[in-house]
């Protein structure tokens, strides 16, 4: 039984907030944020609007494009590292919103590369068949973690929702194959304290490496060539880490995801975001091999060669 992505769908605030309102704030600039990241503006979340309610928003979207109902639900996984509360748990509180009232529920922290995670998860009770269908959410909500006095990272992240349903899909479809892992090791160089706290130079080094490798790693265990990939979905974090990725599998620009320009780093949520960005404007197909892969706080990464249709 294969797994693979059978409903998707996104959630993002309605502010915007431009790299010309942060100048206001900080010592900044358009142009320095624009050539070193490639943002121009990010989605921030208002202080009534919760992680869950944002997770909420993409999970019926995305319920609702996989045609299935709330009760078919078997399991709810929630990436994130910005839950409402440590407990009870956004799944849990997804759980009883949604009226998923057979399904399990648990949220999983692998910070950037979580959503990553997630899907890996959903893989193995799916393939197994111990479980038909799985809601993947990866959801940040960023904006209450920035130090906003914070020039370094206070203009990266933005707040979102990304969903997608993972169930059981025709031979030759869906997750190819993956690649997971972490260095515990790097973890001083990303953090939260009461903020997050980043070294970007390190951050950046180990981003352009492992971004590159997970890539070509998945590839190889799929059996597939880099002219075999159709589109590359990156974690969403900055341009020139991406870039460095799509040139690492000789990709042209027109077959790599970007939407980091709209919406920043959004962590956990970015790909799938990205996911429903590129299905709308119609440059996914199905059948169409798709590479996505992630890198986080941990330090930790993740990459997944997948073939989309049901």
């Amino acid at each position: 039984m294969n797994a693979g992505i059978i409903g998707i769908g996104r959630s993002l605030p309605e502010k915007i907030v431009t790299n010309a309102d942060l100048e206001k704030i900080i010592d900044t600039s358009d142009e320095w944020i624009r050539t070193r990241t490639g943002i121009e503006e990010r989605r921030i979340a208002d202080e009534n609007t919760n992680t869950s309610d944002m997770a909420y928003d993409a999970a019926v979207k995305a319920i609702n494009d996989a045609a299935i109902a709330p009760e078919d639900i078997d399991l709810i996984i929630v990436a994130t590292i910005t839950p409402d509360q440590p407990f009870p748990t956004v799944s849990c509180m997804l759980q009883e919103r949604l009226g998923a009232t057979k399904a399990a529920a648990m949220d999983l922290s692998a910070a950037c590369a979580g959503f990553m995670y997630g899907m890996v998860t959903a893989k193995q009770f799916i393939e197994n068949g111990a479980y038909k269908h799985i809601l993947v959410i990866g959801v940040e909500k960023l904006s209450k973690i920035t130090d906003w006095n914070d020039r370094n990272t206070a203009v990266l992240f933005g707040d979102g929702a990304g969903a997608v349903v993972v169930g059981p899909v025709s031979e030759g479809r869906g997750i190819l194959s993956f690649e997971l892992g972490a260095d515990g090791t790097g973890g001083k160089h990303l953090y939260q304290d009461e903020y997050i706290i980043m070294n970007g130079r390190e951050v950046f080094k180990f981003a352009v490496r492992q971004m590159g490798e997970s890539s070509e790693n998945v590839l190889v265990k799929a059996g597939l060539s880099k002219e075999d990939v159709d589109f590359l979905i990156p974690h969403q974090a900055n341009i020139r880490i991406m870039e460095s990725a799509r040139q690492r599998l000789n990709l042209p620009e027109e077959k790599m995801s970007k939407t980091v320009h709209k919406y920043g780093n959004t962590s956990a949520a970015s790909i799938p975001i990205s996911i429903v960005e590129e299905i709308e404007a119609g440059k996914i197909k199905d059948d169409d091999v798709i590479v996505m892969v992630g890198f986080g706080g941990g330090l930790t990464w993740g990459a997944i060669a997948l073939r989309w249709g049901k």
